[in-house]
């Protein structure tokens, strides 16, 4: 039997809480450390959790704690989490201040005091910073940064000029993607949508394999999407680090199709964000962004139309009065024809006549004594002469007329012509025009693979880039 002397445990325990208040008394310390085992009463506004520190080669936990924050320590939480919209929970790394003391009952207790909010913003921020400089440099064929903006295979992509058909990634229980359902379907220009969903997870930064994998999905489905939405509600700034992470940007990054994001974050911008073809606050304003791009090219299809009912006005009006003018000049010419005729045929009859008459007045003596018969010979030839004036006057009338109706047809044939050439019909015989940096070309000699072209057809314009370029020697198809 032992038989040094024994002491109570209260005796222990005294000369334990007597030594570290010898130690730690009126002393604080700020501690790095992972919060674990979190349990929040809040009726009474307590917070009891441990504080472990982790091996940060192989994992494990090198120092563990329990902790307790309640009444100044509970409202600097509080302040914490509102200031960096970080929840304080699980497996969050922070700088705290904590005091150190030992309760003969309840043993060695950390008081939480005060929280450092900036280191915990600071390091997300720092954290993010990491994954784009992987990103530009792991990706540098298709993420590369330029001044302050990050240029991505994604956000130079060319949005097609009206979109409609679109796969949208979300959770299926967001009320951000039944807002962003309700402004599109409800949108007041009447415009309708084919959306497909690919619900997933959104939340978590340990999730961002399965939006990646929903990605990979829209990809093999071979759908022509004219867009892919990536949208959730508003949430906490911890909510959002999954759109922080390296494997999702760099799947955005390097997307065929174009990305839009409304991931409902209202002050920062995700890597998400920067890698995507177009960012968004909101569900509701990605929605809105898409029938607005819509709206855009409505807009300028109804100007291009009134610009063609405008020109065609000013050309058929130009025309009209150059066919009226040419009328009018047929119409006075074929007078002053017809009037010199007419006088010229009035001057040969009465040179006829007064010609007729001197021979009959020189004749007169040597005529006496000439029979009936041969008396009446003049009269004769003035008759025949006095019928072919008649004829004559009746040709040029009748010829007067011919001409007339042969510049009427030569009117009609160039009002057919005109109509016949017109830019609408020229168009519905399937050609097209071809312009660049807004002018009509004629020829290919300008346009080089990379070109940026738009396509007149008669019901649509097309936006094109040139892929290819091949010179041509032969002569094409005389249509």
């Amino acid at each position: 039997m032992n038989e040094s002397p024994s002491i109570k445990l209260s005796a222990l325990t005294g000369k334990i809480q007597q030594a570290l208040h010898s130690v730690f008394a009126e002393q604080t310390y700020w501690v790095v450390a992972d919060v674990t085992n979190h349990s929040f009463y809040q009726q009474k506004g307590y917070h009891y959790f441990d504080l472990v520190e982790k091996d940060e080669h192989a994992g494990g936990i090198v120092a563990k704690v329990s902790a307790v924050a309640w009444g100044n320590g509970a409202v600097r939480i509080k302040e914490f989490e509102i200031v960096t919209g970080q929840q304080f929970k699980n497996d969050i790394h922070v700088l705290i201040r904590v005091s150190v003391s030992y309760h003969q009952v309840h043993g060695l207790q950390i008081a939480l005091l005060d929280i450092d909010t900036s280191f915990t913003v600071g390091l997300l921020e720092q954290q993010k910073q990491q994954t784009l400089l992987r990103l530009t440099t792991e990706c540098a064929d298709f993420v590369r940064k330029v001044g302050d903006r990050y240029i991505t295979r994604n956000n130079q992509l060319l949005l097609r000029s009206v979109i409609q058909r679109l796969a949208v990634i979300t959770s299926g229980n967001s009320a951000g993607y039944q807002d962003f359902r309700h402004t599109l379907e409800h949108n007041h220009f009447g415009y309708t949508f084919k959306i497909d969903n690919y619900f997933t997870v959104v939340q978590g930064e340990t999730k961002a394999e399965l939006v990646q994998q929903r990605l990979i999905d829209i990809y093999n489905s071979q759908v022509p999407y004219d867009a892919v939405v990536i949208i959730r509600g508003g949430g906490a700034q911890t909510d959002f680090l999954i759109f922080d992470t390296f494997i999702l940007g760099r799947a955005v990054a390097k997307f065929p199709i174009p990305v839009i994001t409304g991931i409902g974050h209202q002050k920062n911008e995700t890597i998400t964000d920067m890698m995507a073809h177009t960012a968004t606050k909101t569900p509701t304003k990605a929605a809105e962004l898409i029938i607005a791009h819509n709206r855009n090219f409505e807009e300028a299809v109804i100007a291009m139309q009134q610009n063609i009912l405008i020109r065609s006005q000013q050309l058929f009006s130009s025309h009209f009065q150059a066919l009226s003018s040419l009328n009018s000049s047929i119409i006075n010419q074929s007078r002053t024809l017809l009037s010199n005729h007419k006088e010229d045929l009035h001057a040969c009859k009465n040179v006829v006549l007064q010609h007729s008459s001197a021979m009959l007045l020189h004749r007169h003596r040597e005529l006496i004594g000439v029979s009936n018969a041969v008396l009446q010979r003049p009269r004769i030839m003035v008759s025949n002469r006095l019928n072919d004036l008649d004829n004559i006057v009746a040709n040029f009338r009748s010829f007067s007329r011919m001409y007339i109706q042969s510049k009427r047809g030569q009117v009609t044939h160039y009002d057919a012509l005109f109509k016949l050439m017109s830019p609408a019909n020229i168009l519905k015989r399937g050609f097209a025009m071809i312009y660049q940096d807004g002018h009509i070309i004629s020829n290919a000699t300008s346009l080089q693979p990379g070109s940026h072209i738009k396509v007149v057809l008669h019901d649509a314009s097309l936006q094109a880039t040139i892929t290819e370029k091949n010179i041509t020697h032969e002569p094409g198809t005389d249509i």
